[in-house]
This record gives C-alpha cells, structure tokens and sequence, in this order.
C-alpha cells in the first residue's frame, strides 16, 4: 500500500510538474536518452536554484530519488511532500550515516539517485561551471556504492526567481546536458578512486556547460546569476 501511495504521489507530482514548467517555460535537452538507462547510478547536477530538482525530474521518465536539504523536512507541508516523492534529508555540513545508508539502499535497488556536489546554490566564481572545488560527497558515495555517476548541467533557471518569468506565454528559456557516466574506479585506492571521480565530474561539468553554450549561443546573462539579482532584473 505505502509503494503504492508512492508511485502515485510521484506520478502526480511528475504530471503538475510537466504541466506548470510547459507554460512558463521552454526547456531544451541534449542527450535525454542518457538518463534513460536501466540500473541505479548517481545523477550529479550543478546547483542555480530551488527549481533544478523538479524541472530536471520532468525530463527524465525515470524517477529520480533527490538528497535535499535536512533544513526543509521539519516543514509539516513540505516535508511531507519531498517525503511522498521519496526525496530523503541530507546534512549540508557534515557527513550524515542514514543519509549514505539511504542513498546507497536506493542505488542498490536500481534507482536513480540525485545529487548537487556543490553543496548548495552557487553562481559565478563559487559554482562549479566556472571551476570552484566539488564536495567529495559525490565521489565518496559513488565509490562506496560502486556506482556510476552521470554529470548534469542546468542552465536557466535562475530567471524563475523573478515574477515576470511567470507570465503567461513568456516561456523563460532553460538548457539542460547530460554527459557521460564516470565509473568508480572500483579498482584503485580509496583516495586515488575518489580523487579521479573528483576530477572526472568537474572537467564533465565545464565540457557540458562550454557545449551549452556553444550550441544555444548562450550570452553571459544566461550563465547563472545570484538568485536576488535575478529578482530585481528580467530582461
């Protein structure tokens, strides 16, 4: 009965997802088959805001089990969402044993499991887009787990934090890459292994960005900018 109420609040909030981004936005995808492959891995994305979770999620037909902010579950409302849409807590500031006991559960049941290295929102010099350091929670898991990680970048919906984007027919534009899948290197020294996935996400990162920006020609006021400055100016 609980998987049940499950699949349903999922699908459900997957359909109004789909349904409230098609009209305020125009959402482009390279490489969508990507996140379509059986099995669990680890899905990585880049942070801008608090609208990367669902807008990425109603673009993938699979289901993504998102790490969110621990600070959102006391929230009776919201809590019990991100809970009916199996998201789980994660601790910004420290390592969390029943958030890795969690998400390696998960990833073992052949789920998707997803993830900001970044720590938080990040834009210009702090995000990871213009080469700031990743947390090593990403590559701990990954190797902990011993699986994949497959690199996510978002672009655009920062713009969302201004009420003019939400008119009707504006359609602010988002871009979205996924890339190849890091293994994790299993075979090497913990270290070693965790550095290399470090390494690996990061240069994934700045690939995908530079292709999003090459193919969309992309102007610097489309790279993601502090969520206040998108609320005072729109374009």
């Amino acid at each position: 009965m609980r998987a049940l109420f499950h699949l349903l609040a999922n699908r459900t909030a997957c359909l109004l997802t789909k349904a409230l981004f098609a009209c305020v936005a125009r959402v482009r995808v390279l490489r969508q088959e990507s996140a379509e492959q059986p099995g669990g891995f680890m899905l990585a994305a880049n942070h801008i805001s608090h609208f990367d979770p669902p807008i990425i999620s109603s673009v993938v037909r699979r289901k993504i089990d998102w790490m969110a902010m621990a600070e959102f579950f006391p929230h009776p409302l919201l809590g019990s969402f991100l809970r009916a849409v199996d998201a789980f807590p994660a601790d910004r500031h420290r390592a969390d044993r029943n958030t890795i006991r969690t998400a390696i559960e998960r990833l073992r049941r052949g789920r998707i499991v997803g993830l900001f290295p970044e720590g938080g929102i990040r834009d210009g010099a702090r995000s990871v887009l213009e080469g700031a350091p990743l947390r090593p929670g990403a590559s701990t898991l990954a190797h902990m787990a011993s699986v994949m990680i497959m690199p996510c970048v978002i672009i655009g919906t920062d713009r969302l934090y201004n009420k003019k984007s939400w008119l009707p027919l504006r359609r602010t534009p988002i871009w979205i890459a996924f890339g190849d899948l890091i293994p994790p290197f299993s075979e090497l020294e913990k270290t070693v292994a965790r550095a290399r996935i470090e390494q690996e996400l990061a240069a994934a990162f700045k690939d995908l960005c530079a292709e999003l920006r090459e193919k969309f020609s992309l102007t610097t006021d489309d790279l993601p900018h502090p969520p206040r400055e998108r609320m005072r100016n729109q374009n």
